[in-house]
């Protein structure tokens, strides 16, 4: 991801209907581990999501590859380190939890980076990931913002299990406003992360907050999650 992408998502994520629904999906999940231990939200950007871990008690750290990164997270006052996820500089077995958010698809080598999710992470630790789903989908925004692929469910689970994580759950997001996004990517000119008028964006917002009541996790959406443990 280009450095002025990275400044423009730490300027939206805070009031972005996208970020803030994401946000609320890790901090979902997050609660219901216990005990609370150390955290790596690896590909973190500018560390919004960083911010859920360390809110709910975790000795958090971002692991990012481009210094720009780095240097806004550190800006919001978290722990950073300039780090490849293939080549993680980190001890094996070190932390609870790790997230990796909307990084496997940048990286052609994603079984490497897999395989790095899975060492770092304790015997017992979690792994949460979310990625961009389905190929065709695939748009100029995908090449804009550097994805090597999309994801179909069966091939971010084998990634997944044959870095040796044990996969509990895999589930669809954003599946209420994909025929939105499919209308919008067949006009996609380059990145589509932009400010959208406060209206606009309540009523999404509206939208992706019903998305939790309603059976749809199994259909087709916009993206994947996945939550896997270390055997312990």
């Amino acid at each position: 991801m280009h450095d002025a992408d990275i400044s423009r998502m730490v300027e939206l994520e805070d009031r972005h209907w996208w970020f803030r629904e994401r946000r609320a999906i890790l901090r979902r999940e997050l609660r219901r581990l216990q005990p609370r231990g150390r955290a790596l939200d690896v590909g973190a950007a500018g560390g919004g999501n960083t911010r859920v871990l360390a809110e709910l008690g975790y000795d958090a750290l971002v692991a990012d590859a481009s210094e720009a990164a780095v240097e806004a997270a550190r800006r919001r006052g978290l722990k950073a380190v300039h780090a490849d996820a293939r080549d993680l500089p980190m001890e094996s077995g070190h932390f609870d939890v790790v997230t990796a958010f909307d990084v496997l698809e940048h990286i052609a080598e994603d079984h490497l980076a897999a395989e790095e999710l899975a060492r770092v992470l304790k015997p017992g630790g979690t792994a949460l990931i979310a990625v961009p789903c389905d190929m065709s989908l695939w748009s100029a925004h995908d090449d804009a913002v550097g994805h090597v692929r999309r994801y179909a469910r069966e091939d971010l689970v084998g990634v997944v299990e044959k870095a040796g994580l044990t996969v509990e759950r895999v589930w669809s997001w954003n599946v209420l406003l994909r025929p939105v996004v499919v209308r919008r990517r067949r006009n996609s000119e380059g990145n589509d992360l932009t400010g959208l008028p406060w209206i606009v964006n309540a009523g999404l917002t509206a939208v992706i907050v019903l998305e939790r009541h309603l059976p749809v996790k199994s259909m087709r959406g916009v993206s994947l999650f996945l939550r896997a443990r270390k055997p312990a």
